[in-house]
């Protein structure tokens, strides 16, 4: 059997295909990689057996991914109707298999500026938020920042030009004044970027149970979903006034001030999460991807978020 580092530094070919999936061997199979993965490999399998993602796990991901945490979530989120199957979960050599979404449209930033999707694109989020499931990973955010931040420091790598130990300090003061209990966290998805949902092709719909997917859940856990939505906020980068608009949706305009307000105090928090997660992976990871660049970005967003919570909500951290 393959070792995951072996997998990620071999070909993926029709015998690997074969040595995942031994029902498969001996028939046709159409192997493409997939783009936009920044932490794993990821590869569309067919065949007349079946039509899958594999995705072969980035080295030393197990840093800050439990994979038995992502199994779990995978399971309960196809039960709720947001995610595909669960085909093969391999642990022992790096492997997860799911099923493909075919006849479908990765959403983009730009989807987010569509009013007429704002429907699809909340419905899937709402259901994971009000699914009453219970996953396995409690995501307390100032905890998460907090654990990126005591890994990055056990890599013994230094980035003077980020004042790293004073802004995880500034999150802290600002997690007390958010001050919501982990027993009223809910089932969130943590990386709701564009990237991560999908969107059935018109004249398709009558194939699937739901007009949007969401997908990657490697960082699922029970957290506040005003943080899910921060991240989203976070990554799509749309106007304020198309983020309102998005809000009032998802919260079927009940408690919108409510909302908006522990949205824009969550923000500088995803923001951290993924700038301390991008300069792990520059230490880490052999996937070649801009990680420095994509992590100054998210530190400088936080900062500004930092700035603007202080502006608008008069709390200063």
């Amino acid at each position: 059997m393959y070792t995951a580092m072996r997998l990620l530094e071999r070909d993926f070919n029709t015998e690997t295909c074969y040595e995942l999936l031994p029902e498969w061997k001996g028939i046709d199979v159409r192997i493409t990689q997939l783009s936009g993965g920044i932490t794993n490999k990821l590869y569309r399998i067919r065949s007349e057996k079946g039509d899958y993602t594999v995705r072969i796990y980035g080295d030393k991901t197990d840093l800050f991914i439990n994979r038995d945490h992502e199994a779990h979530a995978l399971k309960e989120m196809e039960k709720v109707g947001v995610s595909s199957r669960l085909v093969k979960y391999m642990p022992e050599i790096g492997v997860t298999i799911v099923e493909f979404i075919d006849n479908s449209i990765v959403l983009t930033n730009n989807h987010f500026l569509d009013e007429a999707l704002y429907p699809k694109i909340v419905s899937p989020i709402r259901k994971i938020h009000n699914s009453g499931v219970r996953l396995k990973k409690i995501f307390n955010p100032m905890f998460e920042v907090g654990k990126m931040a005591a890994i990055l420091k056990d890599l013994d790598v230094r980035y003077d030009e980020f004042a790293i130990d004073e802004t995880v300090k500034r999150l802290a003061r600002l997690s007390k004044v958010i001050d919501i209990p982990e027993t009223d966290y809910t089932a969130c998805h943590n990386d709701l970027l564009a990237d991560n949902f999908i969107l059935i092709k018109e004249g398709f719909e009558h194939l699937y149970s739901a007009p949007m997917y969401i997908i990657d859940w490697e960082y699922a856990g029970m957290s506040t979903k005003y943080y899910d939505l921060a991240d989203m906020f976070q990554e799509i980068l749309v106007p304020r006034e198309a983020e309102r608009r998005i809000i009032r949706e998802y919260c079927e305009d009940i408690d919108f001030d409510k909302t908006l307000y522990h949205i824009d105090l969550s923000r500088p928090f995803p923001d951290i999460y993924w700038f301390l997660w991008s300069l792990i992976q520059l230490s880490i990871s052999k996937i070649a991807f801009d990680y420095y660049g994509y992590g100054k970005t998210k530190y400088e967003n936080a900062l500004r978020n930092i700035e603007f919570i202080g502006n608008e909500y008069k709390v200063t951290v």
